[in-house]
């Protein structure tokens, strides 16, 4: 009687790591293309005197959106996907799709979580004065109505915006009439949104540190030699980390000022080290880990589908709702302009779909 054939992915085989001294290397490289390319953008819209042209962020900033999307869908869940239906695993995940069904989950408590950070978050970022526009407009409004029974007493007060720094001494001493009134409102609702952004940064962030993570615990334990080896899926995971690192660094440089420059950076500087840490932890245990096995499969797809539910519902829902569908100004842009930013995504999507071909 036949012995019965045991699947690759469940083989339990340690990896052939060897060409450590390229490996080290690999790390550094990785760790520095990540680094320039995720502040590139924060630096050059924070100093004034390395300052681009407005187009040039355009490109990351949509370009970018592309990138954490396709990201989402053909690096994170078809893999995630593979791993978590492995013949070697419990019969659950053979008659089930768990990976989908992790994925799910994750963006449903992405949702819920981000629904109530946002609505009592709100309050602690106004101690940094993120939310400062909407309440010293709202006590305009207020001192409108004292200024109409007070027979239009003046309301004196100073409004600073993030981008718009101070408000017109004029207009803030002036009684504010309905007109006044309606504008605050609008601002106020930009405030909100600012504050939308501020909570899909951080949460685009989370995603990709899991991610990163994982990849580089995977080409640090990559065979040299086979199907996948790791003179390939090295300068692919370079070009991965690189268009990732630029979409991060583009939405971190349109934080707030009032959060500071440090905040920005050090989260790009985070996301940078992620997968040089993933390579590290690889190496130091190369000689024992293997993907091969049950734990190794449940371990590594359970943080795909996790991270792949993470990164399509901010894509989908923080970048392009908020950027196209929900934002006033791309509704009167010019139509050249909005196409061309569709342009910026869709060329997002296709690179970073194609390096799926490889990694």
């Amino acid at each position: 009687m036949d012995e019965p054939e045991v699947d690759e992915r469940c083989s339990g085989e340690t990896n052939d790591v060897g060409h450590l001294g390229t490996r080290i290397g690999a790390l550094f490289v990785i760790l520095v293309t990540s680094a320039i390319f995720t502040l590139f953008p924060i630096v050059t819209k924070r100093v004034p005197r390395l300052a681009i042209p407005g187009p040039i962020y355009d490109f990351a900033k949509y370009f970018g959106s592309g990138v954490i999307i396709a990201t989402g869908f053909v690096h994170l869940l078809e893999p995630a996907t593979d791993e978590l239906s492995a013949p070697c695993l419990n019969d659950n995940f053979q008659n089930y799709p768990m990976a989908y069904a992790f994925c799910l989950i994750s963006m449903m408590c992405l949702f819920v979580g981000e629904f109530f950070a946002y609505r009592f978050g709100t309050l602690l970022l106004e101690k940094k004065g993120i939310s400062q526009l909407g309440g010293a407009l709202h006590h305009h409004a207020a001192g409108h109505t004292d200024a109409h029974q007070h027979q239009n007493e003046t309301v004196v007060s100073e409004v600073e915006h993030e981008d718009n720094a101070v408000l017109d001494e004029q207009d803030v001493k002036k009684p504010m009439s309905p007109t006044d009134e309606e504008h605050g409102l609008l601002m106020m609702n930009k405030a909100s949104t600012g504050t939308t952004e501020i909570v899909g940064v951080f949460v685009l962030e989370l995603g990709v540190v899991f991610h990163s993570v994982i990849i580089g615990l995977t080409l640090a334990t990559t065979p040299w030699d086979g199907d996948e080896k790791f003179p390939v899926l090295f300068p692919v995971i370079v070009f991965h980390q690189l268009f990732e690192g630029l979409g991060l660094g583009s939405r971190l440089a349109f934080l707030p000022r009032s959060l500071g420059t440090w905040l920005p950076c050090l989260m790009a500087i985070g996301y940078s080290l992620c997968t040089p840490v993933g390579m590290a932890i690889g190496l130091g245990v190369r000689s024992t880990y293997t993907q091969n096995t049950p734990t190794g499969n449940y371990v590594t797809g359970i943080f795909d589908a996790i991270s792949a539910g993470i990164l399509i519902y901010t894509g989908l829902v923080e970048l392009l709702a908020h950027d196209f569908v929900f934002n006033e100004k791309m509704h009167k842009a010019p139509l050249w302009k909005v196409f061309l930013n569709i342009v910026y995504v869709c060329a997002g999507i296709a690179i970073m779909a194609l390096l799926g071909r490889w990694a």
